[in-house]
């Protein structure tokens, strides 16, 4: 059973839902002893990265969580603001993250007015492969997937960048560290090239 993270943080529904065309048992929760209890974890989220880190501490998933994917090596999923959190901090905040990645969320830096770029990067993008991983496989080589944040990681490690995408310029758009793999896009909002990762990231072991 994979457990989708209920922290309060975005509509979970959509993720569940598209597990459930690939054929993954999922369930949306809160409770302590099934997250204990799952094969593998999603953590998604939309909003900000405080309120964010003070759900999870609150709720008592902080440890728990360290606990699972540090200790044990439970399979986890992080999305757009969930991927976010796993840094060490966020200019969007004051906060201390998860700190399992070593790396820091900034806000995007660009000028509007010379760039004719918005912020935030919202919508279709493509994104590049900067190494081969079950997350990605079989993916079309010309996918997109859809984006919707103000906010991106710098990561300090290069290994545990699996992905970029070009908004201005290149940002990473998706990790991964063993066990602990994040998307800043939303491939529950992707059409069949989200659907490609998560029903990776449900069979893979």
């Amino acid at each position: 059973m994979i457990a989708i993270i209920d922290y309060q943080m975005g509509n979970l529904g959509s993720i569940r839902n598209m597990l459930k065309k690939v054929g993954a048992p999922a369930t949306v929760t809160s409770d302590l002893d099934e997250i204990a209890a799952a094969e593998k974890l999603v953590l998604p989220g939309v909003g900000a990265f405080d309120v964010g880190m003070t759900h999870l501490r609150e709720m008592g998933l902080v440890d728990l969580l360290g606990r699972r994917v540090v200790r044990d090596g439970v399979p986890i999923l992080a999305i757009c603001l969930g991927m976010q959190l796993l840094t060490e901090r966020s200019e969007e905040g004051r906060l201390p993250g998860l700190g399992w990645l070593e790396a820091e969320t900034v806000r995007f830096r660009i000028d509007a007015r010379t760039s004719g770029l918005k912020v935030p990067h919202m919508g279709w993008n493509s994104i590049r492969l900067r190494r081969e991983d079950p997350l990605f496989k079989d993916l079309e080589p010309d996918a997109g997937f859809y984006f919707v944040h103000s906010y991106h990681l710098l990561c300090r490690c290069d290994e545990d960048v699996l992905a970029e995408t070009h908004h201005g310029y290149d940002f990473v758009c998706a990790v991964r560290r063993g066990n602990i793999m994040g998307t800043q896009f939303h491939p529950e909002k992707s059409h069949r090239y989200g659907m490609r990762v998560l029903s990776n990231f449900a069979e893979s072991t």
